[in-house]
């Protein structure tokens, strides 16, 4: 599926620099885990030194406000006939859960719609994740 494949990672700029960067982090390690192709190979120099590659698309980190990301996962979910896809919200509640037991023992009584969403990572078909995030700007 990598030939058609598109990424993008799409944060709220009004959160503190860190929290952007561990929203960040958080969602690229849930797209990795969805879809493994995106970097589940090594490669190795001519010293024979071997790393893991950290992804083989481009990761274009968006911005937008909690309300506008809220929006963009609510749309990103009511269309599940994209083919493969991954969608990764980082909802704020999130952060006061130091226990992911926790976290996944309260999601279901969650209602994404009407959540703080800090973050959402999209990966899939090219043209579902540009008609997704096409009118959005670079995090600078």
């Amino acid at each position: 599926m990598t030939q058609d494949l598109r990424l993008a990672i799409v944060v709220n700029p009004e959160l503190p620099v860190g929290l952007i960067a561990n929203t960040a982090g958080a969602i690229a390690i849930g797209l990795g885990a969805k879809l493994p192709t995106l970097a589940a190979r090594q490669l190795t120099d001519r010293h024979d030194r071997t790393i893991d590659i950290s992804s083989n698309q481009p990761v274009p980190v968006l911005q937008a406000d909690a309300p506008a990301i809220r929006a963009l996962l609510l749309k990103a979910l009511a269309r599940p006939d994209e083919g493969e896809r991954a969608v990764v919200p980082f909802p704020a509640f999130a952060r006061s859960q130091h226990v992911y037991a926790d976290y996944e023992a309260g999601f279901p009584s969650r209602d994404l719609a009407e959540e703080t969403i800090d973050g959402l990572g999209l990966a899939g078909p090219a043209k579902w994740v540009r008609s997704l995030t096409g009118a959005l700007k670079l995090l600078r």
